[in-house]
């Protein structure tokens, strides 16, 4: 019995441990995004690219994805009201039949926005990535990020954490059941980005550079 409640005594103890540390990042990736976030255009300062964070378009029951659609939506308002000259996209290309960027292209294209005004990324695999290639492969030291807000904090932390000037300008947030799910494993989200800045993980791929304009 006595070998039995040691266990859990230290079954709880690495519980309490695990659940410290997964609010401690949370509060460090918000602490690092306060203040950089916006939600209207007019108040938020121009830059010259918008780094949109790439999503599915088509969830696996058919409908189409709110957090694409919004996404979309957020980067066509920040380029009509001229906050930004130039949307790079950044999402996953890891298979043939799955491109993120390309699709997010040919919707924007569709919504009115210049096709020489939007550059690709397709090597987004995460937000990590997305934000490192941003500046190592197309050389922004400051951008606008353009996704939901939990999203757009994460991305800030990670900037700064590497040297990058990033605001965020948030998209519609999704509400209902699906948006309580993706918030839920937000949390475990931005503690793995405060992970991989301990860990100093680097993207998967790099590459040649791209100028952007």
């Amino acid at each position: 019995m006595k070998h039995i409640l040691k266990y859990l005594k230290r079954l709880m103890m690495a519980f309490l441990l695990c659940l410290g540390f997964i609010v401690i990042s949370n509060h460090l990736v918000r602490r690092a995004a306060k203040s950089k976030t916006y939600a209207s255009t007019s108040k938020i300062p121009k830059q010259k690219v918008g780094l949109l964070l790439g999503t599915v378009k088509i969830l696996p029951n058919g409908r189409l994805n709110l957090y694409y659609k919004y996404r979309i939506d957020a980067a066509v308002a920040l380029y009509e009201a001229k906050k930004i000259e130039y949307i790079l996209v950044s999402g996953d290309n890891g298979k043939t039949n799955y491109d993120e960027p390309s699709t997010f292209k040919d919707d924007l294209i569709k919504k009115g926005i210049p096709e020489n005004r939007i550059y690709l990324d397709y090597a987004g695999f995460r937000t990590l990535d997305s934000v490192i290639r941003a500046k190592a492969i197309f050389g922004l030291s400051s951008f606008i990020v353009i996704s939901q807000k939990f999203h757009n904090d994460r991305a800030i932390y990670l900037a700064k954490r590497h040297d990058i000037q990033a605001i965020g300008f948030n998209a519609k947030d999704v509400t209902g059941r699906y948006g309580f799910k993706t918030r839920m494993r937000e949390y475990l989200a931005k503690t793995k980005a405060v992970v991989d800045i301990l860990l100093n993980v680097k993207p998967k791929f790099l590459g040649k550079k791209i100028e952007i304009g």
